[in-house]
């Protein structure tokens, strides 16, 4: 069984910058691939970023290229989302994932094990 935690969400101002965290626990971290997702009220949950197993490739949605960047330290089980120039439409519960194998990394439906969430509030 793999356990993901989310940390680092918050309240922000237009323009700043929040770095969230996944921390994954369980089996071998250094196997699985990870992706963030995230859901704003009444929309459904899109895909943000992902990262393979090795950090070798990374994947983001076209419209926060630029201004994220997803990444991971093995060594410390952890993954990465920096988010800069945050906008009001960032609003959102973000959520990491993650998936053993070759995968569809922009598909929700890949991955296997998700976190609970943390709230990402960006104010105008």
């Amino acid at each position: 069984q793999v356990q993901l935690k989310e940390s680092g969400g918050g309240l922000v101002q237009a323009g700043g910058s929040l770095r969230l965290s996944c921390a994954v626990s369980g089996r071998t971290f250094s196997r699985y691939q990870v992706g963030w997702f995230r859901q704003a009220p009444g929309k459904e949950r899109e895909f943000v970023a992902a990262i393979s197993w090795s950090g070798d490739y990374t994947y983001y949605r076209d419209s926060l290229k630029g201004r994220t960047t997803i990444s991971r330290d093995n060594a410390k089980n952890t993954v990465y989302l920096q988010m800069n120039s945050l906008k009001p439409e960032d609003t959102a519960v973000y959520y990491c994932a993650a998936h053993s194998g070759s995968w569809f990394p922009y598909s929700s439906a890949q991955y296997d094990y998700w976190g609970q969430g943390t709230q990402v509030t960006v104010s105008s």
